[in-house]
């Protein structure tokens, strides 16, 4: 059996004001094909001011949604090579 060793780079860039974050997660694959998603968290006012805690909780939503999207582009992959629906594993 060969083993073959492939690395997937992923970007994370953040926005913020004094009251929300934004967080853009960029993949790209080998194929040279790129999948985007985004996150945002929001500060309450009469919370502290603490931007590490929004990027980590936007970061987090950014690559939830980036791994499904992956989830999905995989299983539409599969369906297109096989003909039939695939069903993921949840």
């Amino acid at each position: 059996m060969v083993m073959t060793t492939v690395g997937w780079h992923i970007e994370l860039e953040f926005a913020e004001d004094t009251h929300r974050t934004r967080a853009a997660a960029l993949v790209r694959l080998p194929d040279g094909s790129e999948v985007r998603a985004h996150g945002y968290a929001s500060r309450h006012p009469s919370d502290k001011n603490q931007p590490r805690v929004g990027e980590e909780i936007a970061g987090a939503r950014a690559l939830n949604e980036l791994a499904m999207k992956m989830l999905t582009k995989a299983h539409d992959e599969i369906d297109e090579a096989s003909g039939r629906t695939s069903h993921p594993l949840t």
